[in-house]
């Protein structure tokens, strides 16, 4: 049976939520998500209340296909529910390109 394209807001939030956990559960994985992002250490909870940082997280962690699979096997989700909840929460959805 085929999945839909998105998720409830509320499963995509706690999705992301997850997601940033696991960025920062590693230091050199929250280090570069901070570089990349600009955003502060001492930032993140406010930024996490923004509307659309939540799915600027899903769409960094989407950015990196191993970094992705690592989080899908560690969260128990499907690598596809990361772009389903990317969309969720305003995300503009995406293709993976085929060369």
């Amino acid at each position: 049976m085929k999945q839909p394209r998105t998720m409830p807001a509320e499963a995509a939030e706690a999705l992301a939520i997850q997601a940033l956990t696991y960025l920062a559960g590693d230091e050199g994985r929250l280090e570069r998500f901070l570089a990349i992002t600009g955003v502060g250490v001492d930032q993140i909870r406010d930024a996490a209340g923004e509307p659309g940082f939540l799915a600027g997280v899903l769409e960094y962690l989407a950015s990196d296909e191993q970094l992705a699979a690592a989080f899908a096997v560690e969260s128990k989700c499907g690598v596809t529910d990361i772009a389903r909840a990317h969309h969720a929460l305003g995300g503009e959805p995406w293709e993976r390109e085929i060369p």
